[in-house]
């Protein structure tokens, strides 16, 4: 037998031939994944991140640092700090985060800028300009941004008309870009904004839409919102029992979601205010207390400020000027002391003192305090009436006959406002006589004393109706 000899391996069949262009390293792993993928009929996709490039990265770094600059400039240098806020916002919101980032940043620095000069104009072109820009962000970021923006018109003054123009403006372009959500929130602050130019048609008329739109969707949080802005409406046209379903409404839908506490405080001063229109000042008081917490939780200063007053307005109208000596030397009262809790405090020593040359003297040097608040003005209005009534039963009491002139300089009031109070005394029947303008007296009557035969006549016409039921019955009975 011949012995069958192995031939030698080809060169070729040893090794693969190294390339003279790679290392040895880098060779064996791509024949490691040659031959662990030489069965697939695709190879795996290799993902690669696409790093920025390092002059990316300084253009950013340099456009944060220049609008952080910008914000140091914005009191003393505000054109400069206005040039650089548009050159970085000329550059768009880029691709990448922190490009975005920086776009927002100078955005908003922009807006502070004409928000603290007052540039009502200015201002409100710069969010017009912007809708293109925003429709090619995230719908979440947009309507914060949009939210934010609209927000730096409040503390300007006399802009009220620019805000409703603006928020219209919005909306339509939310409507063409579909953000049922986004519209929803700015129909709701034009509701507000409505409110405040006191147009309760239009508001009325938005919150029907809104109110049939929210509860067809289920939104819960808005709903509240909107209900919560309807019993305000109402409130504010003296319509207290729509105002107060409405309120039921709002806190009905508040029970089944999350509220969060602005919203819940919001509730409670409402609740506060309906109770006091009804006259139930202990309740009210209790309501206002929960209101000034959660103002008090959130920083909510001007708000919890006016609940502060609130509470002190419902121990004036008890005749409780202990509470309110107390209650003014509680640790809110030291925190949001200022004129307002001043000019309750005057209010409640002229009403403590009966004197309405006191209260005319503090509705007059807290004119602003005191007015600018519809719902305090009401009350402390009812107030007058009540004092200037009491005044005048006290001054007229030992009189059968008395000249007008005499009780204004008992009062220390005008002879007309007087007279025009006495008429309306005689009117409601709270004095019993006859004012002889001839004479420019008041002829005060005795009250007549009730008669206690109509009392017995009336009697005896209840115990005949009993009898003539009873005689009916009966033969009703018989006929059967």
């Amino acid at each position: 037998m011949t012995e069958l000899s192995t031939p030698e391996p080809s060169q070729s069949t040893k090794h693969p031939p190294s390339s003279p262009h790679l290392p040895s390293a880098v060779f064996c792993s791509r024949l490691a994944y040659r031959s662990i993928y030489s069965d697939c009929s695709h190879p795996p996709l290799i993902h690669t991140v696409n790093t920025p490039s390092p002059h990316t990265v300084m253009a950013q770094q340099d456009n944060a640092a220049r609008i952080a600059e910008a914000k140091k400039q914005a009191k003393d240098q505000p054109q400069k700090a206005e040039q650089t806020f548009k050159s970085v916002l000329e550059q768009g919101p880029g691709k990448s985060d922190a490009a975005a980032r920086d776009y927002e940043n100078a955005l908003m620095g922009l807006g502070e800028l004409y928000r603290d000069q007052r540039r009502t104009n200015d201002l409100a072109e710069l969010v017009q300009q912007i809708k293109g820009v925003l429709s090619s962000l995230a719908k979440a970021k947009t309507a914060k941004l949009v939210r934010q923006l609209l927000d730096l018109f409040i503390p300007i003054p006399d802009s009220l008309e620019t805000q409703i123009t603006v928020t219209k403006s919005c909306i339509d372009w939310a409507v063409q870009e579909r953000r049922g959500f986004l519209r929803q929130n700015l129909e709701t602050r034009l509701v507000s904004l409505y409110m405040q130019k006191q147009s309760y048609y239009e508001s009325l008329t938005l919150i029907n839409r809104l109110l049939k739109e929210l509860k067809r969707l289920d939104d819960k949080l808005v709903l509240v919102e909107v209900q919560l802005l309807e019993s305000r409406v109402y409130h504010a046209l003296g319509n207290v029992p729509k105002g107060r379903a409405a309120l039921t409404s709002a806190r009905t839908s508040a029970a089944s979601v999350y509220c969060p506490p602005l919203l819940q405080a919001n509730l409670d001063m409402q609740s506060g205010m309906l109770h006091a229109e009804d006259g139930d000042f202990n309740t009210a008081y209790s309501y206002f207390i929960e209101a000034l917490d959660g103002y008090h939780a959130q920083d909510e200063t001007e708000k919890a400020t006016a609940g502060l007053m609130y509470m002190l307005l419902c121990k004036i109208m008890l005749n409780a000027g202990d509470d309110v000596n107390n209650l003014m030397q509680s640790k809110h009262a030291l925190k949001y002391g200022g004129k307002g809790l001043d000019a309750m405090k005057h209010v409640a020593k002229a009403h403590t003192d009966r004197s309405l040359e006191e209260y005319e003297t503090a509705l007059a040097d807290y004119r602003h305090e005191l007015a600018s608040d519809r719902f305090i003005a009401t009350h402390l209005r009812r107030l007058y009436d009540n004092m200037l009534e009491q005044n005048l039963i006290k001054v007229i009491e030992p009189f059968s006959r008395v000249e007008i002139a005499h009780i204004a300089k008992m009062v220390g009031l005008d002879v007309h406002q007087v007279e025009h109070k006495l008429s309306q005394m005689i009117l409601d029947r709270v004095i019993i006589g006859v004012l002889d303008q001839g004479q420019g007296c008041l002829e005060i009557f005795d009250e007549p004393e009730r008669d206690a035969q109509y009392d017995a006549a009336l009697n005896t016409i209840d115990k005949l109706s009993n009898v003539v039921d009873v005689l009916y019955t009966n033969q009703a009975s018989l006929l059967e």
